[in-house]
């Protein structure tokens, strides 16, 4: 018979911490933030409920590391898809799509990355991590003529007042959106509108055709 502080199955082989991150997320897909303890991603990891506190030190340290592989990946689809586009409008078009496809497809792990009463934006790998999706969205959108492979290159350390505020623009619109669409609040709208079958594709719609935030100075669609 086992208690809590037994695990249910053995760890055996690999990077212990990996593995409490990867044994993290199945907690939080199955049983949600709430169910994010320490004690029961040990037991999911099947280790001893020791381990996870001897490698992130508590659950904050554990979840922060989580919430830093969910930045990464968001980095990852706003890179891949501005890469697949040459032209600066269609980039940063892309960019909002890969945003909110992303928070669509990873509800939970999305929820949180914003999380900030449970996460610690200052824990070093987090504060990184979240620092290069906004450096990522910043590349496209805070420039009007950047070349294709500006994406990869850093943020300038500062920001004049007008792209400070069509990246503020930006991120509001498309983090919005991603918000509705996790928290189901455009079915009434579907529900009125036969011409989309469901919230995604009235969002996908949206963003190609009203360009807010993205295109400051230029026409909006």
């Amino acid at each position: 018979m086992t208690t809590d502080d037994t695990p249910t199955k053995r760890y055996h082989h690999g990077s212990l911490p990996e593995a409490l991150l990867a044994a993290a997320e199945t907690v939080l897909l199955r049983d949600g933030i709430p169910g994010l303890g320490l004690r029961a991603i040990a037991r999911e990891a099947g280790v001893s409920h020791t381990a996870p506190k001897h490698h992130f030190g508590d659950a904050t340290g554990l979840v922060s590391e989580l919430a830093a592989v969910g930045y990464r990946r968001l980095s990852d689809a706003m890179r891949d898809a501005a890469a697949a586009r040459a032209d600066m409008r269609e980039r940063r078009n892309a960019i909002a799509h890969a945003y909110v496809h992303f928070a669509y497809d990873n509800p939970a792990m999305f929820g949180l990355m914003f999380r900030d009463e449970i996460i610690d934006m200052k824990r070093p790998v987090l504060n990184t991590a979240a620092r290069e999706a906004m450096r990522v969205m910043a590349a496209v959108i805070g420039a009007k003529n950047e070349p294709p492979e500006a994406a990869a290159e850093p943020t300038p350390v500062s920001l004049s007042a007008a792209e400070a505020m069509r990246i503020t623009a930006a991120w509001g619109y498309v983090h919005g959106l991603a918000t509705l669409l996790i928290d189901q609040r455009l079915r009434g709208i579907i529900n009125v509108t036969p011409e989309f079958d469901d919230p995604i594709e009235l969002v996908d719609r949206a963003l190609d055709d009203v360009r807010f935030g993205f295109e400051a100075g230029e026409p909006h669609g």
